[in-house]
């Protein structure tokens, strides 16, 4: 399962349109590929992104540290699961060693949250590998990423596919392989082909009114399947519920 290497980048020529597609590029790669309410999106970034007044690279900054990506990577999971995953959303690949791990895991709980995400934004590796104005992408499964071969192993851990959902997986798929230097196994990634019976399936929990004399406030439970999940989260808009949390159910 090699994942394309989609460069999008914002040019001086970059029109409306470009810049609306690298805004949602951003949102998918940084965030882990999840359903954003428009509620959650960072309006005020994204205005000045679109009259140039930061770069593609303070946009991601901007997005790491928001409460959307600290809520669902620093406050959900457990802290290799956060360190691996800001290394695959931030800098495009999985952390090679031990000693990767364990300096930013240190400096997150010595400098703070935002030192952590700061450290990849402001490395060499970034500048290097994205630039200003390129949306960070998994360059995982290329040579330049890896100085070691375990590198491409990890990044197959770390990247199942394009129905994944990051938010999805709390605990570290990495934690034991970097400990001891070995390398992981690669399996068929899960749940990818409609209709087969193992397609991935989801929680959504979403809230509405119930118009009775005191109109109340419900919540309902849905459980769909990965091809579903967008018609049922427009029902649910369209009848003016508002959606809590959106969960792969392991």
């Amino acid at each position: 399962m090699a994942t394309l290497l989609t460069r999008l980048e914002l040019l001086p020529n970059s029109t409306i349109e470009d810049l609306q597609t690298i805004i949602r590029g951003v949102y998918k790669h940084v965030l882990g590929n999840p359903h954003i309410m428009e509620s959650e999106r960072l309006l005020t970034a994204e205005s000045q992104l679109c009259n140039r007044s930061i770069s593609v690279k303070e946009f991601v900054r901007l997005v790491a540290k928001s409460d959307f990506y600290k809520s669902r990577y620093f406050e959900s999971c457990a802290p290799y699961r956060f360190v691996e995953l800001n290394f695959r959303h931030l800098l495009g690949r999985a952390p090679q060693d031990q000693r990767e791990v364990s300096e930013h895991i240190v400096r997150c709980v010595a400098e703070g949250y935002d030192a952590e995400i700061d450290s990849y934004i402001d490395s060499e590796e970034y500048q290097n590998a994205f630039g200003e104005n390129t949306v960070p992408f998994d360059r995982g499964t290329s040579t330049e990423a890896n100085y070691k071969q375990v590198g491409y192993n990890r990044m197959f851990a770390l990247d199942r596919g394009a129905a994944q959902i990051d938010s999805a997986v709390t605990a570290s798929q990495l934690v034991y392989n970097i400990a001891t230097n070995s390398a992981n196994k690669i399996k068929p990634a899960k749940a990818t082909v409609i209709g087969s019976g193992t397609e991935k399936r989801f929680k959504i929990v979403a809230t509405g009114f119930k118009f009775d004399s005191r109109r109340r406030v419900s919540t309902t439970e849905y459980l769909v399947s990965a091809s579903k999940m967008t018609p049922q989260i427009q029902r649910i808009q369209r009848s003016g519920g508002r959606i809590v949390s959106i969960r792969e159910i392991i």
